[in-house]
């Protein structure tokens, strides 16, 4: 059935098992989120606290204050997206119809159009008529509807008597992690040009005067600066409505990576199977709503914030949102997450999401077969791609050089919300069909065994990148790379480090890297020497890619990664997360017998990709050990 507010979504899964109830009094300060990390783990239920309190608060000027043990006024469910059952329950019924939607670029006017032009033909009515339906099913329920008043206006309340979810040692304050963040274009208003967008909210803490301001960070390439940009132009604030809670599709929609041409109201209604109500520019079925506008004189210090990398985004300057109401409906309840280093949450959100509009990215971009942000390495940091490779069909000498590829590169790399990757590794379908970006292991050496470093590494430089990355040095610069191969493997990987690397790692041993990896065939990971500055560590990787000549064994192994002594190894799931997110393209790698020409970098023999943690990185998020005890002993309780 579908939920119309988060009341009757909680109700249900209560009532079905799905959800459990606490009744013991949880801390909102790093408790709860040490109690919901534990419980996603293990693959358990949505939870609802039932008494929340606080044993942490902040001044008027934003100064902390620990001890005094205040009430929350309101319950709070979390891991409510926790597994991927739980999701298709929420959302069973909307999830066939909205792939069919999304098939035809997220229009459903479009798509009954086109399956009037080109669908209703004698081979395939069947099809026609069930795309038709599915189109028809979703787009009555597409267009928002205009209601004169809603259960959101019920009630009034101050920022400090909300929850005040604090997750990590090290947060600046507490944040609205599962906020709807709406915006209108002040040059375009009204329902049909918003944006409904997920973007981080501190309400108490740094510099925010209390209960009349909260911070707003919003990363580069949301839908919200233009809308900001528009208003800064006309030299007057932007109007902003914080959501919380109501239809669970409405937090889905403020995620999903939409087309511009689709608004996430519009998809919210056809996830959640009714129209969304809007009282004017307020969400009707909200629990909780936010108003307020983004003062256009002054920024303010927002975060830290242990985010879904696994690391703070530090403090940095962002818009301050002036509050003037905060409104919520009768029996409101208070929904949130939790991230860190993946998997959590998000993640499983992010699968369904892959699930949902996997198809429509091939869409967009000609030639482009199949391509997945992995997860374990942060979701933005790394891509697997694979495309055609069909520009030179009549060449056997170009077999192995891939084309088509790269101009697949750029469009990827400049698509959406795919901008903000680092690494891409793109493959041609025409090698393997049956290869898959979801194997990662297998995709990897699928690569790895066709991989010549003399031409198959592209970097773009001094680029924008993912704001929560630090690893270029400063806040939204940074490189990419793309290995782009084709053809048939030049190389057989290794299997295990066998006597024949002997010599080579004794070499490495003398330089300073040793306890040698084989994480899967063809990569190799060493352990060195902590990167104190930038001078010693790069002279520390350069000793080493000097000590050997392209044709000494070790080069059998197309990539090497270097750790330092305190970075987890145990699992490819560890390889992943170090390398790609302790690592920026152009800074950080480096190869033996590398080489420029006419511009082009590249390397004879290994390459090597230094992911020792350095002293410009965001520091990794580590649980108060005394939270930890405690919420250890809640979690076996309730399991």
């Amino acid at each position: 059935m579908p939920y119309r507010n988060l009341q009757t979504c909680v109700n249900d899964l209560l009532a079905t098992g799905r959800m459990v109830r606490i009744e013991q009094p949880v801390d909102s300060y790093l408790e709860l989120a040490a109690v919901q990390r534990r419980v996603f783990e293990r693959g358990g239920p949505a939870l609802y606290f039932a008494e929340v309190y606080s044993s942490c608060s902040f001044g008027e000027n934003g100064e902390k204050r620990l001890g005094e043990r205040i009430p929350c006024s309101f319950p709070v469910v979390s891991n409510l997206f926790g597994t991927a059952e739980r999701l298709e329950y929420i959302f069973r019924g909307a999830i066939e119809p909205l792939k069919t939607v999304i098939g035809w670029g997220g229009d459903p006017l479009a798509g009954l159009a086109a399956i009037a032009e080109n669908r209703w033909n004698w081979r395939t009515p069947f099809r026609a008529v069930g795309s038709a339906f599915s189109l028809l099913n979703a787009a009555r329920y597409a267009r928002p509807k205009t209601v004169r008043t809603g259960p959101v206006l019920q009630n009034e309340t101050v920022l400090e008597r909300l929850p005040q979810l604090i997750s990590w040692p090290e947060d600046g304050g507490p944040f609205i992690t599962l906020p709807q963040v709406y915006t209108e274009n002040p040059d375009r208003p009204g329902l049909s040009h918003s944006n409904l967008g997920m973007y981080r909210v501190q309400i108490a803490g740094n510099r925010y005067r209390r209960n009349t301001e909260a911070g707003l960070h919003y990363q580069i390439h949301r839908g919200i600066a233009g809308h900001h940009a528009a208003a800064i132009a006309r030299n007057q604030p932007l109007r902003v409505n914080v959501f919380v809670g109501g239809a669970p599709a409405m937090s889905l929609a403020a995620i999903m990576p939409l087309p511009e041409n689709m608004s996430e109201l519009l998809f919210a209604g056809m996830l959640g199977r009714h129209r969304i109500p809007m009282i004017s520019s307020i969400y009707s079925e909200a629990d909780f709503c936010i108003c307020g506008y983004l003062d256009p004189e002054r920024t303010a210090p927002e975060g830290p914030f242990g985010d879904h990398l696994g690391y703070y985004s530090l403090q940095h300057e962002f818009p301050i949102f002036r509050v003037e109401k905060v409104y919520h409906r009768t029996g409101a309840i208070w929904p949130l997450t939790v991230v860190g280093r993946p998997p959590q949450e998000d993640s499983v959100i992010g699968k369904f999401i892959h699930e949902l509009t996997g198809e429509a990215v091939p869409k967009k971009i000609p030639g482009v077969r199949e391509i997945r942000a992995v997860d374990e390495a942060g979701v933005h940091p790394l891509l697997l791609a694979i495309g055609s490779e069909r520009y030179h069909p009549y060449n056997p000498d170009a077999q192995n050089r891939s084309a088509e590829l790269h101009t697949l590169a750029h469009a990827i790399l400049g698509f959406g919300q795919l901008s903000l990757a680092k690494y891409l590794f793109l493959a041609a379908r025409e090698d393997d069909p049956q290869l898959s970006v979801e194997k990662t292991e297998r995709f990897l050496m699928h690569v790895l065994s066709r991989f010549d470093g003399t031409r198959d590494l592209h970097f773009t430089t001094r680029t924008n990148t993912d704001t929560l990355d630090y690893t270029g040095g400063e806040l939204h610069r940074g490189s990419k790379l793309a290995i782009a191969v084709c053809g048939k493997p030049i190389r057989e990987l290794p299997e295990r480090l066998d006597e024949s690397f002997g010599e080579s790692f004794a070499r490495a041993a003398a330089q300073g890297f040793s306890d040698p990896r084989l994480v899967i065939p063809g990569i190799l990971t060493l352990t060195g020497p902590d990167y104190r500055d930038r001078i010693s560590g790069e002279n520390d990787r350069k000793k080493l890619v000097e000590a050997f000549e392209s044709g000494d064994p070790i080069n059998r192994l197309p990539l090497i990664v270097l750790f330092d002594r305190k970075a987890p190894r145990a699992t490819l799931r560890d390889f992943l997360w170090c390398t790609f997110t302790k690592s920026d393209p152009a800074n950080d790698l480096d190869g033996i017998g590398a080489f420029t020409d006419r511009k082009h970098w590249g390397v004879r023999g290994s390459l090597v990709i230094d992911a020792r943690s350095k002293p410009h990185h965001a520091p990794e998020l580590i649980e108060d050990p005394d939270v930890a005890d405690r919420a250890d002993r809640i979690v076996d309780a309730i399991l």
